[in-house]
């Protein structure tokens, strides 16, 4: 049995704590590893205990959400509330930090930003990145799939399955009957 690499594994869990991200204007999701060990994660939403964005809209200022933590700094800032040395950790971002992430990157001593998209890359960030001699590195995910849209997903496959029981023939009620299977679909009637 082949398993997944070290960098999609760890990229796979930042994606999966973007879905916990509160603010509408970007999902992004962090890991930060040390030895082959998840140290903290964190994803970008509101102060802990105050309105979040998806619940009361985005606030803008000079075309930036200041509503929200990123979702490095909530990793970073996990790590300081409990105690644990970042200093030669590795970070996976679903995307590439911005320019005050960089810099709090770099102050924590992180050795290595692995991104999985482009996203506004800054300049400055990335030539702070080189000066600093950390490492970046584009990991794309693609071993594993992660649903951002889980209930669009299920709508569609609902949509897709009545179209199939339609045909009727026995190719596409055989399709129907996998994908209320695998989409755990509420069909109570036998295909």
């Amino acid at each position: 049995m082949e398993r997944i690499a070290w960098n999609q594994y760890f990229m796979a869990q930042s994606h999966l704590l973007a879905l916990r991200s509160t603010c509408q204007r970007l999902m992004v999701g962090a890991t930060i590893v040390r030895d082959k060990r998840i140290i903290a994660g964190g994803y970008n939403g509101s102060v802990t205990g105050s309105k979040h964005c998806v619940d009361e809209g985005c606030y803008v200022i000079d075309g930036h959400c200041v509503r929200t933590v990123h979702a490095e700094m909530n990793a970073l800032l996990q790590c300081a509330k409990f105690g644990v040395p970042t200093e030669g950790s590795e970070i996976y971002v679903t995307h590439f930090p911005c320019l005050q992430c960089c810099k709090a990157l770099i102050q924590a001593g992180i050795k290595t930003v692995y991104y999985a998209s482009d996203y506004k890359n800054h300049p400055y960030a990335v030539d702070l990145f080189a000066e600093a001699g950390i490492r970046t590195e584009q990991v794309a995910l693609d071993a594993v799939v992660v649903d951002t849209k889980p209930q669009e997903t299920r709508d569609l496959m609902e949509k897709v399955v009545d179209k199939l029981k339609q045909a009727g023939d026995t190719e596409s009620l055989q399709l129907a009957e996998e994908a209320v299977s695998r989409y755990q679909l509420p069909y109570k009637e036998q295909l």
